[in-house]
């Protein structure tokens, strides 16, 4: 059993490990203060309460992630960003599964007026640059850049894809050459009204 100097940063970064061994939905504040080799009222002085510590990994995560997103997309645009933006999700997502569930969630203001989260939307802004889209578009563009990543990854970690041919990196790479062309071919408002 570790027994280790009680920070927040510290007790954050255990309860993520453990969401990463053992599922999000193990992390609990006595779970972590086992592991730590503490009483849980230990915790208390450091961390708020549970969705204290639940807003804590989320934001760890965003910052690990937008790590690893800043590093891939660099000097990068377009289409090449796009896939190297879209495989750190992925590698992240197999590499720290229950970091990775954190993000998967209604996070509290904490997380979600983190910095890590600003510079996370920061890198999301980066990869549509190379996209001729208006500013005003972008949030919807995230929007769908967000759901096509989180949705595809969340079918294939739950295995729906494991019973057919071909192996999901075949259907991945489509889904992101589809995005691509999405993004590519974005509706101007006008065009929004010809179609209505």
């Amino acid at each position: 059993m570790k027994r280790i100097h009680l920070t927040a940063t510290a007790i954050i970064g255990e309860a993520a490990d453990l969401a990463d061994e053992a599922g999000f939905d193990a992390v609990t504040l006595s779970a972590v203060a086992r592991r730590l080799g503490v009483q849980t009222p230990s915790l208390y002085s450091h961390i708020r309460d549970h969705a204290a510590l639940l807003d804590g990994i989320t934001a760890l995560a965003l910052a690990e992630l937008a790590d690893r997103a800043a590093v891939a997309i660099a000097g990068r645009a377009g289409r090449v960003a796009l896939h190297s933006f879209a495989d750190v999700h992925r590698a992240y997502s197999q590499e720290s599964p229950g970091r990775w569930q954190s993000l998967q969630r209604r996070a509290g203001a904490a997380a979600v007026e983190s910095i890590a989260a600003r510079n996370f939307v920061a890198l999301t802004n980066a990869v549509l640059l190379g996209y001729d889209l208006p500013q005003g578009e972008r949030v919807h563009a995230t929007r769908l850049i967000g759901s096509t990543i989180n949705g595809f990854l969340t079918l294939e970690r739950i295995g729906s894809f494991d019973h057919s041919e071909p192996a999901p990196e075949a259907s991945w790479r489509k889904t992101l050459d589809a995005l691509d062309s999405l993004l590519l071919a974005w509706p101007t408002d006008s065009q929004n009204r010809t179609h209505r």
